[in-house]
Order: C-alpha cells, then sequence, then structure tokens
C-alpha cells in the first residue's frame, strides 16, 4: 500500500480505516459517533453536519449575576451546561471521545500556580463541562509582533485516536495525551520546567500530558506575526500545519522568507517529514493563518492551503527530495485569489496592501464539498473592510499548474470566515457582518442577510439552518434554504468571536467568557 492510499482511505476523522472497508465521503462532516474531533469537523473543513438532531431555538443563554462571571441558573433554557473561560477566547471547539477541548486565556485561572497573562486550553467533561485538564503555557515574551498579550491559544485543537494536536502561542505544533494524567505520564519530556519554572513548580493530575513538541522558530526559524494561529490537519500518520511565518513589526520585512509556509510532521514522533516548496514565503503579504484542509480529487490525496501571498494551493501529500535533499510536497496547482484589479490598479500599477482597494491573503479554511473547493480572501480584522471575493476552483481540471476557476463571487467583503456547504448551497459570512447565501455550482446569489456587526467566526449548518455569531455577541439563525428566513437573533452576554459547533446533538456556542453546551429537553 503506497502512501497515497493510506491517506485517501482516511475517515473524516483523521482516523484510518482498513482498506476492505468502503472509502468515507469527506465532503460532509460524518465522523465516528458523530463527534467533532477537528476544525471544520474533518480534513475537508466544511462547516456542515448531517448529523440528525433537534436543535432548540428558543434557547436562553441566561444572564450575568453582577460582575461575577457566573450566569443565574435560573435565566437559562435549553442548557446543558456553562463553562467559564478566559477574558479572550478566539479557539473553536472540538468534540471527541467524550471530551470538549477549547483554547482561551488564563484570566480566569483554574489552577493558581499559574498566574498571569498566559495561554490556555481546556479539556471538559462533555457530560458536565466540569474540568479534566488543562494546557497552561507561557507566553513569548515578545509583545504584540510574535505574541500579542492576552490572546490565548486560538487555535482549535485536532484529535486522531488518543493524540490531540495543538498550535500554540509559542509556535510550536504539540502532542497531548488525550486522556490527559490519568494513564500516568505518556511522554518524555519535562512539563514542570515546560509550563513553569524552578523546582517547586508540581505537576498535578489536571496539567496535560506532552508527548512531544516542534518549534517552528528554533527549527524553521519561523517569525509568527502577533500570534502563532491555525489548526492542524491531521490525516493518517501525518499533521500538515501552517508555520504563521510572516512579517515583522514594520508590516515591510520578511524576517524569513526562505522559511515554508505549510509543513507535514509525523503524527506518532512530531518528526519534519515534508514542507512546500513553492516559495511563499517570500511573496507573504501579512502572515499565514490560514489553516490547511485535504480531499481526493480524482483518486489523488491532495492538501489544499489558502497562503499569505493570495493564492490557493493543491499539494501532494507525499513528499519527495529536491536536489538539495529537502523533502518537498509537490505542488499540483494554484490560482489567484485576488482579482487582478484588486492586484494593479487601471494604469497597472501594484495596489498597496492594506488598503481598501488592495489585494488580500488567505486567512479562511479552503473547503472541499462534492468535488469543488471554495475559499475567502481577507485581512487582519485591524486592517478595517475592503473588498473580498469567494472563489470556487475545480481542482481536477488543471491547465499549465493553474486549477480551473468555476465562478468567482465578488459582492462580499473582506473574510476571515470558513463557508459551509450544503444542500447545493453555499454560506459565507464576511468581515463588514452580512452572510452570503449562493447556488454552490453557479455561484448565483440567493441572498444576503446582515447581522450589524463584524464576524470574525463561521457559518454552521446544522438541523436546517445556519448559524453565525458576531463581534456584538449576537447568535444569528438563520433558515439552511435558498429563501432568506430569520429564525432567531440570541443575544449574549459577550462578544462571539469563534464558530459554532455540533456534536452528539449539542450545540457548542462560545464567547469571549464563556462555553455554551445547547441541547432540547
Amino acid at each position: 500500500m503506497n502512501e497515497n492510499q493510506l491517506l485517501k482511505n482516511s475517515v473524516a476523522c483523521g482516523v484510518l480505516v482498513l482498506l476492505a472497508l468502503a472509502p468515507v465521503d469527506v465532503g460532509m462532516n460524518v465522523c465516528l459517533g458523530d463527534d467533532w474531533p477537528q476544525w471544520g469537523g474533518g480534513p475537508s473543513r466544511n462547516m456542515a453536519t448531517a448529523e440528525a438532531g433537534a436543535i432548540p431555538t428558543d434557547f436562553e443563554p441566561g444572564e450575568e449575576i453582577g460582575r461575577t462571571g457566573e450566569i443565574d441558573p435560573e435565566s437559562i433554557k435549553h442548557v446543558k451546561w456553562i463553562a467559564k473561560l478566559g477574558s479572550q477566547a478566539y479557539g473553536n471547539v472540538t468534540v471527541s471521545d467524550g471530551k470538549v477541548l477549547i483554547g482561551t486565556n488564563n484570566e480566569s485561572p483554574r489552577d493558581a500556580k499559574y498566574k498571569g497573562d498566559r495561554a490556555v486550553v481546556y479539556c471538559l467533561d462533555e457530560a458536565t463541562g466540569e474540568l479534566i485538564w488543562e494546557l497552561n503555557l507561557p507566553k513569548l515574551g515578545a509583545g504584540k509582533v510574535s505574541d500579542w498579550e492576552y490572546l490565548g491559544i486560538c487555535s482549535s485543537p485536532a484529535v486522531s485516536g488518543n493524540r490531540v494536536y495543538i498550535v500554540t502561542n509559542l509556535c510550536e505544533v504539540i502532542c497531548l495525551d488525550l486522556n490527559g494524567m490519568a494513564d500516568g505520564n505518556q511522554g518524555d519530556d519535562d512539563e514542570a520546567s515546560y509550563y513553569g519554572s524552578g523546582e517547586s513548580f508540581v505537576i498535578s493530575d489536571t496539567d496535560a500530558d506532552v508527548i512531544w513538541r516542534y518549534d517552528m522558530r528554533d527549527e524553521l526559524g519561523a517569525f509568527p506575526h502577533n500570534i502563532t494561529s491555525n489548526s492542524c490537519l491531521v490525516v493518517g500518520d501525518r499533521v500538515f500545519v501552517a508555520t504563521s511565518n510572516g512579517v515583522d513589526w514594520s508590516h515591510l520585512n520578511i524576517p524569513n522568507p526562505q522559511c515554508p509556509s505549510l509543513i507535514a510532521l509525523d503524527a506518532k514522533t512530531g518528526e519534519l517529514v515534508g514542507e512546500e516548496g513553492s516559495g511563499i514565503g517570500s511573496r507573504i503579504m501579512h502572515c499565514n493563518w490560514s489553516s490547511p484542509g485535504y480531499g481526493d480529487v480524482n483518486g489523488q490525496a491532495t492538501v489544499f492551503f489558502g497562503a499569505g501571498d493570495g493564492f490557493l494551493y493543491g499539494f501532494d501529500p507525499t513528499p519527495v527530495k529536491d536536489e538539495d535533499g529537502f523533502e518537498i510536497l509537490p505542488e499540483r496547482w494554484r490560482v489567484d485569489g485576488n482579482p487582478k484589479d484588486y492586484r494593479f490598479d487601471e494604469h497597472g500599477e501594484a495596489r498597496p496592501y492594506a488598503t481598501p482597494p488592495g489585494p488580500s491573503e488567505f486567512i479562511s479554511t479552503p473547503v472541499y464539498a462534492d468535488g469543488l473547493l471554495y475559499c475567502a480572501i481577507g485581512q487582519d480584522p485591524e486592517h478595517g473592510e475592503g473588498v473580498g471575493a469567494l472563489t470556487c476552483v475545480d481542482p481536477s481540471v488543471v491547465e499549465d499548474g493553474v486549477a480551473k476557476q468555476v465562478w468567482r463571487y465578488t459582492g462580499i467583503d473582506r473574510a476571515i470566515s470558513t463557508v459551509s456547504v450544503h444542500d447545493g448551497l453555499i454560506y459565507a459570512g464576511d468581515y463588514s457582518g452580512k452572510v452570503h447565501c449562493l447556488d454552490a455550482k453557479t455561484g448565483e446569489l440567493k441572498w444576503v442577510h446582515d447581522t450589524l456587526a463584524h464576524i470574525w467566526g463561521s457559518t454552521l449548518v446544522a438541523d436546517g439552518k445556519v448559524f453565525i455569531g458576531n463581534e456584538d455577541g449576537v447568535l444569528t439563525i438563520l433558515k439552511a434554504s435558498a429563501e432568506k428566513k430569520l429564525i432567531r437573533e440570541v443575544e449574549f452576554g459577550a462578544p462571539i468571536y469563534s464558530s459554532p459547533v455540533f456534536a452528539n446533538g449539542v450545540l457548542y456556542v462560545s464567547t469571549q467568557s464563556h462555553l455554551y453546551a445547547i441541547e432540547g429537553e
């Protein structure tokens, strides 16, 4: 069996199955046990689920008791449990094997030994919301340039079997034991020196168990801009991850243009097994924050990547040695996510980056559904609003190294949101606060809904509904159909920057300060 066959026969949860079993369609995120084990639910990254289950639309998230951070239990409805997070939570929920994982900061510490500004991932009991273990890391000490204060861990944990893979604020990829310390310390790392300092720092049963770490700054010379942020793609025995390599404080200089923007690691050992060699690093506009995706394209396993140069790439996941001896992920094709007039004005002069009419990179994650690939360009929210584009690509049709563009929609503004594709329709949020519904095959616009506040997170399609949160803390619920119908707007007590997730009959909505598990009676 070759490596492509191994990758091809991985199920959407990232767990290998035998070749004798029927292959799983990764275009819809139906995972074993209806978990949601990695960002987007599975390798296709499609924020849509076919899992059956009625999500109540009359739920109430409740009212905070004064400024205690506690929610009045008498004011909630259809809420299974609520977990207190830090003061900022940008990471998205993953659910696997009875555990819920989410990234945040340390502003509401669960363990007194961890003090001050730190980056955190909580592992919670799926049934109760109680803490099982936590990963609690120090900061890089670089300030806003590489590890912005109080952002915490922004990536979504990815689970495969009993292992958890996380991109940390320290510009590392780490592998943890999903069971924590409950089954003993499985790793070789000295967690005490990693988490804290000094002999007085004692590891407890609620600390994360580190299996291995891969430091992208030390090993690759990566220079993360503002924060290291993307989520691991786990397929078979490999972990694919973006390095978050970017520009420095000047926004003009790329400290290490030779650093690869996408790498592949051995899932068991953390050893580097491959890297892109397409020269993306020399063309970075700002940073590489998009997460890779995966799909089977006419029998070829393909890793999809929206890069910091504004191009969408398709890579062969099986590395080959180049003339210098480096293990390179072969580039199959690329597509410019920017229309020509975003890159150049009417006189042929290059438009400046970070201006409203100028070009953008990819921050949202490419989604593969029904043989087509979808992704929207965008920029750091600090750059404000500007022109955007949502592109649909057919990766099975390639000519001269360029995949076929099926359609492009420019009615959308800059977007950092990942799309949802379901029942022939695509739902996409933009940073300006609008949700766009289009025909997934033709790009024909069906409707637009304005949520009236900036959107950072992504749409979720579940139970015949579209869910999306915004900066005002409003969760908008729309009917998933070609005709616009607003079902309800639910006000939460804090901004919603992450994406809703539906797993095992429960809707998870995380605000900046709380995680809500919502289910019907």
